[in-house]
């Protein structure tokens, strides 16, 4: 994965935010299935793919890449991964697309001349342009909360604004508390230090306190599964990013992890 491995967590546990940020709000869900599929042989693996069973032809199936940095080679790679996976899997589908989320515009790199043949099947979006929107979707502002280097304050005011606009926009409270308690995991995810009451002043929980994602068996349990698959996630990237030549200084950098846990899974 070339971005923060809470990305591979929206694409799993809440897709209707990546439907809404590609511009498909309306987009059942539910007929799709998110995995992360290696390709064989190279060594390849996608940030996600939303796939669909196989009655459902007519749908499109969706390569996701984040990518936070830029990189003047992750146009062949992508490419060669969505052809690879076509190839390898021939899903039925006649449609499909390779959707790209930048952090920023100025990451994109040098799209070749060569892959005009992918060029119809891509979809770019930059969620720094995105922003300057007016009316910022929700989906738009929890992946930036992700990839968005902030103070703690600011970190703290962006959470509360963007959960202010879950409960204004969600009207399916399973979604909502999905959605809330995912904010909830970013935060901690960036603030590791925060002790419990400092998370619940900063994300004014008591001001929520009737939702029940935030009652108190919540905050002692319910984001434990989520973390632990955003932690999974990362430990799985360790080893594609040293094959990749990254240090463990690095990996631990780019995963925010501890260097020594980095070093003990590299080892294995």
């Amino acid at each position: 994965m070339t971005a923060d491995p809470l990305f591979y967590e929206i694409f799993k546990e809440i897709p209707e935010l990546f439907f809404e940020l590609i511009g498909q709000p309306g987009k059942d869900p539910s007929i799709y299935e998110f995995s992360a599929p290696e390709i064989k042989q190279r060594g390849f693996r996608l940030d996600g793919l939303l796939s669909i069973p196989k009655d459902n032809v007519n749908e499109p199936i969706y390569f996701i890449e984040a990518q936070s940095y830029k990189d003047d080679n992750f146009y062949n790679q992508f490419a060669a991964k969505a052809i690879l996976y076509l190839t390898q899997y021939q899903p039925p589908n006649n449609v499909w697309y390779a959707v790209v989320i930048y952090n920023t515009k100025s990451n994109e790199g040098h799209f070749p001349g060569y892959l005009s043949f992918f060029q119809p099947h891509l979809r770019c979006f930059y969620l720094d342009e995105l922003a300057k929107n007016a009316n910022q979707s929700l989906s738009v502002g929890i992946m930036r909360l992700i990839v968005e280097s902030k103070s703690e304050e600011k970190t703290g005011e962006q959470a509360r604004q963007l959960m202010v606009q879950a409960q204004r926009e969600l009207t399916n409270t399973t979604l909502k508390e999905k959605v809330l308690e995912f904010i909830k995991v970013v935060v901690i995810d960036k603030l590791a230090n925060l002790t419990r009451e400092e998370l619940e002043a900063m994300l004014n929980l008591e001001s929520i306190k009737n939702s029940r994602v935030y009652q108190e068996a919540k905050l002692e349990g319910v984001t434990e599964g989520v973390i632990e698959g955003v932690m999974q996630t990362k430990l799985e990237m360790i080893p594609i990013l040293s094959g990749l030549g990254l240090t463990v200084e690095q990996i631990a950098e780019q995963l925010k992890l501890d260097v020594e846990i980095v070093r003990n899974n590299t080892q294995q």
